[in-house]
């Protein structure tokens, strides 16, 4: 009876392997448990491999056993050194952070930015230094300072010279109620200050024009537009070339939006490169003029301000030469190339 028990082991022995590594996994044993198992049922293979009375048989059935060892120790070694390299890369860049100057508060805050590794505390840090510009606080600028205040942007200018009304309300959810009749740039201010009291807001209730427009993205590291005015997203491209910083630039109508990062002063396109001629009057319509689905601009504005952490931080693919067209309707995105213009009057010859 012991012998046909043996015999058992070494012929169905791989199958009871495959058995105990499926129950493992659905019954989700500690690894610990696991490795007890899986090793009773090897080591059972294998003395009944060797007990076997045909000695040339028993010769090959061990020589596979001691192959199938081989190999499980291989793979649970790899296993457990990947577990561990992710528990040390995890744990590293939070020391990296807590010695680069934030508060404990502060590193509570960007925890999870920290934790992961294409950020970690050196991209955090440059969070932190970073300056930004957005241009407009309505529908895109809402979303995009709320999470550029929330990922840390250590100091954020907004401009815009409007001021809070109902209708609003309905898409700009960085604005409330009781700041109806409030200029946009400081219920901004006010919701900003709210989310993130680490950081710094620089409100500015104008509109955007002339040299001015040079001389204010001159202070700062990147630009987003998420304005519905022709006229000022191409002033602020020209303000974006003439300064050198790169523009990131969002926009809406009714179920659909796009975003691009232009920075010509890398040889990439500028936003004149891409949409050479301004709409005739009336040929584009205004999210007043049409309508806007309401999560839109927080979908779009989302994206500009994720292409903004990853611009500053360094981490992934931005969308510079590239433009994104996201259908809401239809659920559909799509990714275009873009390419510089030669001959763009705006940033022709810029390199």
């Amino acid at each position: 009876m012991t012998s046909g028990l043996f015999v058992l082991l070494s012929q169905f022995g791989l199958l009871g392997l495959a058995v105990v590594g499926l129950i493992a996994w659905v019954r989700d044993w500690s690894r610990a448990k696991a490795y007890g198992w899986l090793a009773a049922v090897w080591l059972g293979g294998l003395v009944s491999s060797w007990l076997r009375h045909d000695a040339e048989a028993a010769a090959g059935y061990v020589r596979l056993w001691i192959a199938v060892g081989l190999i499980g120790l291989v793979a649970a070694g790899y296993g457990e050194g990947v577990r561990w390299l992710r528990r040390r890369t995890r744990a590293t860049p939070t020391v990296a952070a807590a010695s680069g100057g934030f508060r404990e508060a502060e590193l509570d805050r960007y925890a999870r930015h920290i934790i992961l590794r294409e950020i970690g505390g050196p991209g955090q840090k440059r969070l932190k230094a970073a300056k930004v510009l957005v241009v407009g606080a309505g529908g895109l600028g809402s979303p995009v300072l709320l999470y550029l205040a929330a990922a840390g942007v250590g100091v954020i200018g907004v401009i815009d010279d409007d001021v809070v009304e109902g209708s609003n309300l309905q898409r700009q959810v960085i604005h409330t109620d009781g700041r109806i009749g409030m200029a946009k740039v400081f219920s901004a201010e006010v919701a900003m200050r709210a989310l993130n009291p680490f950081i710094e807001v620089r409100p500015y209730h104008r509109r955007l024009t002339g040299e001015f427009a040079v001389d204010l993205v001159r202070d700062y590291d990147l630009v987003l537009d998420g304005t519905d005015d022709f006229d000022t997203r191409y002033l602020v491209n020209r303000a974006c070339v003439a300064a050198g910083v790169p523009l990131i630039s969002g926009a809406i109508t009714q179920w659909e939006g796009q975003v691009s990062l232009f920075d010509p002063a890398k040889g990439g396109p500028c936003y004149a490169c891409v949409f050479p001629v301004k709409p005739a009057p009336g040929l584009v319509p205004t999210c007043a003029e049409a309508g806007v689905a309401a999560p839109l601009p927080g979908v779009i504005g989302s994206m500009m301000a994720m292409e903004a952490v990853k611009w500053v931080t360094g981490a992934g693919e931005t969308l510079a030469g590239r433009l994104m067209i996201h259908d809401a309707l239809y659920m559909e995105a799509r990714v275009i190339g873009v390419r510089k213009r030669e001959d763009c009057e705006v940033c022709g010859g810029r390199h």
